[in-house]
Protein backbone atom coordinates (compact mmCIF):
# COMPACT_ATOMS: atom_id res chain seq x y z
CA UNK A 1 0.00 0.00 0.00
CA UNK A 2 1.29 3.45 -0.97
CA UNK A 3 -0.42 6.68 0.00
CA UNK A 4 1.02 8.43 -3.08
CA UNK A 5 -2.28 8.36 -4.98
CA UNK A 6 -4.10 10.09 -2.11
CA UNK A 7 -1.34 12.70 -1.85
CA UNK A 8 -1.59 13.47 -5.57
CA UNK A 9 -5.39 13.62 -5.38
CA UNK A 10 -5.22 16.14 -2.53
CA UNK A 11 -2.77 18.26 -4.51
CA UNK A 12 -5.00 18.17 -7.59
CA UNK A 13 -8.12 19.06 -5.58
CA UNK A 14 -6.26 21.92 -3.85
CA UNK A 15 -5.32 23.34 -7.25
CA UNK A 16 -8.89 22.87 -8.46
CA UNK A 17 -10.63 24.66 -5.59
CA UNK A 18 -7.98 27.37 -5.53
CA UNK A 19 -8.58 28.37 -9.15
CA UNK A 20 -9.75 31.93 -9.68
CA UNK A 21 -12.83 30.68 -11.56
CA UNK A 22 -13.95 28.21 -8.86
CA UNK A 23 -16.34 30.49 -6.95
CA UNK A 24 -18.07 31.44 -10.19
CA UNK A 25 -18.54 27.94 -11.60
CA UNK A 26 -19.42 25.17 -9.17
CA UNK A 27 -20.52 22.97 -12.07
CA UNK A 28 -17.01 23.04 -13.53
CA UNK A 29 -15.51 22.25 -10.12
CA UNK A 30 -17.62 19.12 -9.63
CA UNK A 31 -17.13 18.03 -13.24
CA UNK A 32 -13.35 18.09 -12.95
CA UNK A 33 -13.44 16.82 -9.35
CA UNK A 34 -15.55 13.83 -10.39
CA UNK A 35 -12.95 12.86 -13.00
CA UNK A 36 -10.15 13.14 -10.45
CA UNK A 37 -12.09 11.04 -7.93
CA UNK A 38 -12.98 8.49 -10.59
CA UNK A 39 -9.28 8.02 -11.29
CA UNK A 40 -8.52 7.65 -7.57
CA UNK A 41 -11.17 5.00 -6.90
CA UNK A 42 -10.24 3.04 -10.02
CA UNK A 43 -7.25 1.85 -7.96
CA UNK A 44 -7.49 0.06 -4.62
CA UNK A 45 -3.89 0.22 -3.41
CA UNK A 46 -3.64 3.48 -1.48
CA UNK A 47 -6.09 3.66 1.46
CA UNK A 48 -4.51 3.04 4.89
CA UNK A 49 -6.02 0.02 6.63
CA UNK A 50 -6.91 2.10 9.67
CA UNK A 51 -9.26 4.11 7.45
CA UNK A 52 -10.90 0.96 6.03
CA UNK A 53 -11.89 -1.03 9.13
CA UNK A 54 -15.47 -2.22 8.88
CA UNK A 55 -17.55 -1.39 11.97
CA UNK A 56 -19.74 -4.13 13.51
CA UNK A 57 -22.85 -2.13 12.62
CA UNK A 58 -23.71 1.22 11.06
CA UNK A 59 -20.89 3.07 9.36
CA UNK A 60 -17.62 4.86 10.08
CA UNK A 61 -16.97 8.33 8.66
CA UNK A 62 -13.18 8.74 8.63
CA UNK A 63 -11.61 12.07 7.73
CA UNK A 64 -8.69 11.61 5.33
CA UNK A 65 -8.00 15.31 4.73
CA UNK A 66 -9.52 18.74 5.26
CA UNK A 67 -8.18 21.70 3.32
CA UNK A 68 -6.64 24.31 5.71
CA UNK A 69 -9.18 26.86 4.47
CA UNK A 70 -11.99 24.26 4.68
CA UNK A 71 -12.67 24.54 0.96
CA UNK A 72 -12.97 20.75 0.66
CA UNK A 73 -12.71 17.59 2.73
CA UNK A 74 -12.12 13.93 1.88
CA UNK A 75 -13.74 11.12 3.85
CA UNK A 76 -13.71 7.33 3.75
CA UNK A 77 -17.13 5.85 4.55
CA UNK A 78 -16.94 2.25 5.69
CA UNK A 79 -20.29 0.47 5.75
CA UNK A 80 -21.26 -2.58 7.78
CA UNK A 81 -23.46 -5.10 5.89
CA UNK A 82 -26.84 -3.56 4.97
CA UNK A 83 -26.04 -0.38 6.94
CA UNK A 84 -27.89 2.77 5.92
CA UNK A 85 -27.93 6.46 6.74
CA UNK A 86 -30.92 8.56 7.71
CA UNK A 87 -32.43 10.64 4.92
CA UNK A 88 -30.18 13.71 4.90
CA UNK A 89 -28.80 16.68 3.00
CA UNK A 90 -25.28 18.17 2.75
CA UNK A 91 -25.44 21.99 2.42
CA UNK A 92 -22.54 21.82 -0.06
CA UNK A 93 -21.50 19.98 -3.22
CA UNK A 94 -20.35 16.41 -2.84
CA UNK A 95 -18.74 13.61 -4.84
CA UNK A 96 -19.10 9.94 -3.91
CA UNK A 97 -16.67 7.43 -5.40
CA UNK A 98 -17.09 3.68 -4.83
CA UNK A 99 -13.87 1.90 -3.86
CA UNK A 100 -15.06 -1.49 -2.56
CA UNK A 101 -18.40 -3.26 -2.53
CA UNK A 102 -21.56 -1.45 -3.60
CA UNK A 103 -24.06 1.09 -2.27
CA UNK A 104 -27.38 2.55 -3.29
CA UNK A 105 -28.30 6.23 -3.15
CA UNK A 106 -32.05 6.86 -2.91
CA UNK A 107 -32.78 10.46 -3.83
CA UNK A 108 -35.76 12.45 -2.55
CA UNK A 109 -37.49 15.63 -3.64
CA UNK A 110 -39.02 17.92 -1.02
CA UNK A 111 -42.19 19.90 -1.66
CA UNK A 112 -41.29 23.57 -1.04
CA UNK A 113 -44.73 24.29 0.44
CA UNK A 114 -45.64 21.21 2.48
CA UNK A 115 -42.12 19.84 3.08
CA UNK A 116 -43.30 16.35 2.13
CA UNK A 117 -40.71 13.98 0.65
CA UNK A 118 -41.13 11.97 -2.52
CA UNK A 119 -38.76 9.27 -3.73
CA UNK A 120 -36.85 10.08 -6.88
CA UNK A 121 -33.86 8.56 -8.66
CA UNK A 122 -32.24 5.44 -7.19
CA UNK A 123 -28.55 5.13 -8.04
CA UNK A 124 -26.41 2.04 -7.48
CA UNK A 125 -22.66 2.50 -7.35
CA UNK A 126 -20.01 -0.16 -7.97
CA UNK A 127 -16.22 0.24 -7.72
CA UNK A 128 -14.84 2.99 -9.94
CA UNK A 129 -18.15 4.85 -10.29
CA UNK A 130 -18.77 8.39 -9.01
CA UNK A 131 -21.99 10.18 -8.06
CA UNK A 132 -22.28 14.00 -7.99
CA UNK A 133 -24.37 15.79 -5.34
CA UNK A 134 -25.33 19.47 -5.64
CA UNK A 135 -27.83 21.25 -3.38
CA UNK A 136 -28.94 23.42 -6.31
CA UNK A 137 -30.11 20.26 -8.09
CA UNK A 138 -31.46 18.49 -5.00
CA UNK A 139 -29.10 16.55 -2.73
CA UNK A 140 -31.46 14.94 -0.21
CA UNK A 141 -30.79 11.20 -0.20
CA UNK A 142 -30.41 8.03 1.84
CA UNK A 143 -27.40 5.77 1.33
CA UNK A 144 -27.42 2.02 1.96
CA UNK A 145 -24.76 -0.66 1.69
CA UNK A 146 -26.15 -2.78 -1.13
CA UNK A 147 -24.41 -5.88 0.24
CA UNK A 148 -25.94 -7.85 3.11
CA UNK A 149 -23.02 -10.24 3.64
CA UNK A 150 -19.98 -7.91 3.75
CA UNK A 151 -18.87 -4.33 4.18
CA UNK A 152 -18.56 -1.66 1.49
CA UNK A 153 -16.32 1.39 1.27
CA UNK A 154 -16.76 4.68 -0.58
CA UNK A 155 -14.64 7.83 -0.79
CA UNK A 156 -16.50 11.14 -0.42
CA UNK A 157 -15.28 14.62 -1.32
CA UNK A 158 -17.23 17.66 -0.14
CA UNK A 159 -17.03 21.37 -0.84
CA UNK A 160 -16.30 22.23 2.80
CA UNK A 161 -15.59 20.63 6.18
CA UNK A 162 -18.51 18.23 6.09
CA UNK A 163 -18.07 17.02 9.66
CA UNK A 164 -18.46 20.53 11.09
CA UNK A 165 -21.43 21.78 9.07
CA UNK A 166 -24.98 22.11 10.38
CA UNK A 167 -27.21 20.16 8.03
CA UNK A 168 -30.40 18.14 8.23
CA UNK A 169 -31.83 14.70 8.60
CA UNK A 170 -35.45 14.23 7.51
CA UNK A 171 -38.30 12.10 8.74
CA UNK A 172 -39.24 10.17 5.62
CA UNK A 173 -42.95 10.04 6.49
CA UNK A 174 -43.50 13.70 7.40
CA UNK A 175 -40.52 15.39 5.76
CA UNK A 176 -39.77 17.16 9.05
CA UNK A 177 -36.11 18.32 9.15
CA UNK A 178 -33.82 18.04 12.15
CA UNK A 179 -30.45 19.78 12.49
CA UNK A 180 -27.37 17.65 13.02
CA UNK A 181 -23.57 17.85 12.80
CA UNK A 182 -21.96 14.57 11.74
CA UNK A 183 -18.43 14.91 13.09
CA UNK A 184 -15.88 12.20 12.26
CA UNK A 185 -15.15 8.72 13.58
CA UNK A 186 -11.35 8.83 13.58
CA UNK A 187 -9.16 10.87 15.93
CA UNK A 188 -5.98 10.80 13.80
CA UNK A 189 -5.34 11.58 10.13
CA UNK A 190 -3.23 9.52 7.71
CA UNK A 191 0.41 10.63 7.59
CA UNK A 192 0.76 12.02 4.07
CA UNK A 193 4.19 13.50 4.53
CA UNK A 194 6.45 10.63 5.52
CA UNK A 195 8.43 10.28 2.29
CA UNK A 196 11.28 8.41 3.95
CA UNK A 197 10.74 5.22 1.93
CA UNK A 198 11.01 7.19 -1.32
CA UNK A 199 14.06 9.08 -0.09
CA UNK A 200 15.85 5.91 1.02
CA UNK A 201 15.12 3.99 -2.19
CA UNK A 202 18.06 5.39 -4.23
CA UNK A 203 20.45 4.57 -1.35
CA UNK A 204 19.93 0.84 -1.96
CA UNK A 205 21.30 1.26 -5.46
CA UNK A 206 24.56 2.89 -4.29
Amino acid sequence: MSIDRLRRFIADMTSLVGGAWQDRDEAATVEVGAKLLGELVSHDDWLPEAMAKCPPHGYAQNLLWCDPFERFSIVSFVWAPSACTPVHDHQMWGLVGMLRGSETSQHFTRDPVTGALAKGLLNKLVPGEVEVLRPSEGDIHQVTNALSDCGSLSIHVYGGNIGAVRRHTFDEASGEPKLFVSGYTNQALPNLWDRSAETRAPLKAL
